[in-house]
Formats: structure tokens, sequence, C-alpha cells
């Protein structure tokens, strides 16, 4: 609110002119702008017209730390989600974990009746042995009859025979230890053990229920990862690379994670890439499925001076951008160069016009000009009773 609005004073070219409220994106009104009076003008003895804001509409200019990123949303998955299913057809004489239950890679889950498994395992193992006892009687039998044959006692004939004997014997143990190999994996498969560790997501059998080969048992969810599919257009994509920090935010956390994979097309049909990122989830603290919205950092600066992007404002003259800064208690107008813009946090880098420490006008509190004064309401009440006199 203005207490007076004959002024002289203009914005020079790339500020926005007297009179004529400032276009700021984002901006949301501040305090609120009120008449304090007016002070003596410098031009032609008018006065110049005077502004009162809240503390809130005035920041500092300051050091900082700002990002630039591309936006980016979607769900976040367990990075792996394994369906256990049965080898063998059977009955379950044991299920040993429930829903929600947390298991190791390894860890018994369920166990099948395994009486025929066992018979067939002894079987093979029973003559694996006969046929290593027939192997070695072979070669025994090879050994004197090729001492008998360089002595001529036996014939050639014979010499060939005992060879064949132990070629036999040699093949007949393969066959045997195929079979203990195989029988020996329908004894394992009696055992349902976690391909990996998580937590069970679902449990489809019971304790005594007869399960067909196939058949699914659990499911276990490995969720200490999660990964996040974005969609990110084309004209972007270029700036996405393999290890880039990325900033999340789900069920009210923040999260960080990385780039993982890059999609090497892109769709024809919303020309996007698909890009996948990783996010450690230490304790399972987001849920898998949960809708993430955050950004991949493509640019950082450090230490670099920071003014609030609701300070800036665009000339309607040249489109340069300005900010309206405070020397004293007078209103001023300064054009500025902008770095990276961080619109996540709502903060840009300054390259040129302002000085740490500068104290500029933020948000929309109404017309402003070069010349106002301007009275921000928590100063005026501490100057005020600090001139107060002790009781």
């Amino acid at each position: 609110m203005l207490a007076a609005c004959g002024t002289d004073d203009s914005p020079p070219s790339g500020a926005a002119p007297s009179g004529t409220p400032a276009s700021v994106p984002g901006a949301a009104p501040a305090g609120a702008a009120g008449a304090a009076g007016a002070q003596p003008g410098a031009q032609g003895g008018r006065p110049a017209p005077t502004v009162t804001l809240a503390s809130g509409d005035v920041a500092s200019v300051s050091r900082g730390v700002v990002e630039e990123g591309i936006a980016i949303t979607g769900d976040l998955r367990p990075i792996e989600t394994v369906e256990v299913r049965a080898r063998i057809e059977g009955d379950l004489v044991g299920v040993f974990v429930r829903e929600g239950q947390r298991v190791t890679t390894g860890q018994l889950l369920a166990r099948f009746e395994a009486s025929e498994q066992e018979s067939g395992l002894r079987s093979a193992e029973a003559d694996r042995t006969a046929v290593e006892s027939e192997l070695a009687t072979a070669r025994w039998n090879l050994e004197q009859t090729a001492e008998l044959f360089r002595a001529g006692a036996v014939s050639e004939r014979d010499h060939r025979a005992a060879q064949q004997a132990v070629v036999s014997a040699q093949a007949r143990l393969a066959a045997a230890q195929a079979r203990v190999r195989a029988t020996g994996s329908l004894m394992r498969d009696t055992r349902v053990l976690a391909p990996t560790g998580g937590v069970v997501s679902r449990k489809f059998v019971e304790n005594g229920e007869h399960v067909a080969r196939g058949a699914s048992l659990f499911t276990v969810v490995r969720g200490d990862v999660l990964e996040m599919a974005a969609d990110v257009p084309a004209r972007q994509a270029g700036a996405v690379r393999v290890g880039q920090a990325v900033h999340l935010v789900a069920d009210g956390r923040s999260l960080t994670g990385t780039v993982a994979r890059i999609s090497p097309t892109v769709d024809p049909m919303s020309r996007t890439v698909k890009v996948y990122l990783q996010i450690p989830n230490r304790d399972d603290a987001i849920k898998g499925g949960s809708f993430a919205t955050g950004r991949v950092v493509s640019r950082t600066a450090t230490n670099v001076l920071v003014v609030p992007t609701t300070a800036v404002r665009q000339s309607a003259d040249n489109g340069r951008p300005f900010v309206y800064r405070l020397a004293g208690r007078t209103l001023d107008i300064a054009t500025v160069q902008l770095g990276v813009v961080d619109e996540r946090n709502g903060r840009a880098e300054v390259l040129q016009g302002l000085n740490e420490g500068d104290r500029v006008v933020v948000g929309n509190v109404g017309t402003l000009g070069r010349g106002m004064q301007v009275i921000v309401a928590g100063e005026e009440r501490a100057a005020n009773g600090q001139r107060q006199p002790a009781p």
C-alpha cells in the first residue's frame, strides 16, 4: 500500500516500470504492504512514496549451494521380487514362514515329504558303489592280462577284451554317478529354500497340502534397494549420465540415490527416454510401490551468492532479470545475471548485480519503484522500542 502515488522516478532499462506489478513466476503474496506516511522526495520537492513491508518480505543475499536438475516422478519398486515355485510334486510336511516375515538367503521356507526321494538316492548310491567295485576289478584284470600279453602267455584278443571291460565299467560308473546327482537334486528339492534375503510378501500354501510341480509357494521381496523407472523428455535426456545423484521425496521422507541405467532408445509415442534409478532403503523404511517426486541433479554450484527466486522479476522492456534492493531505507533496482537456478528449493545463483549481505524484496507486495521509502514492520517496532525511555 502506498501513501502517495506521485513520483517522477521510473525503473531504468532492465527493470519493471513503477506502477506496474512485476511479473514473478511462482511468486506468492508475501507480507502486508501499507501506507506509513510520506518522506520528503529529492525530486522537485515532491514527497517520496512509502511502503511498509513485513519482515518476511525481505531476504538477504547469502552464500550457499544450488543445484540444477531434471524433474522426475514415478513409483518406487523393490530391486528384486522372487516367485518361489515347487520343483517337485508332493505333499508338504512343513511350512515355516508367514507373510511379512524377514528371511535370509538359504533359509528353509517349507519341506516336502521325502521318503520316495530318499529311497531313490540310496538306490543310486548303492548302484554307484557296485559299479565302482566292478571298475576296480576290471582294471586289476587289465593289469594282469597286460603282463601276460607281454610275456606271450595270452592272446591279443584276451588283452583287448580286458581293455574293453575297463571302458565298459567306466561308462557304467559315469551313468551311476549321473543318477546319484539326479536323485540328489530331487532330494534337495524337497527342501524349499529362500533364493534371496528379504521379506515374505505372499504365502500361497499351507502345511499338509498336495502341491503340483511348478505351483507358486511364496513371494519374497528384496526391498533394501528400491528402483524407479522415470520418463525424461528426449530433449533433456542428453544431460543425464549413469552415476548422477538423484534427490527424491516419498512418504514425507527425503531420499538420495543414483542413476543406474539409461535406455538407449527414445519412446516414439511419448518422446521420452526411460531412466532407471536406484535408491538405498535401509530397514525398508520406504515401502515398495510408494510414489516419489524429485530430480536428477545435472549441475551443482557451491559457495555461491544465492537469492530467493521469488525476489527475481522480469523486465517488461527487454526481459532481463532484476531485483528490488534495499539501500538503507530507500528502494533501488539492481539488474542481475543468474547462473544455476534451483527451482525445487526456490534459490538462484547470482553471478553479477548483487553482493553478499544485500537485502532484497521477495514475493508480490504490490507496486514498487526506485526511490520509494521502505519501512520493515518488525525492524520499525524494534527501533521504536529502543527509543522509549525506561520506566
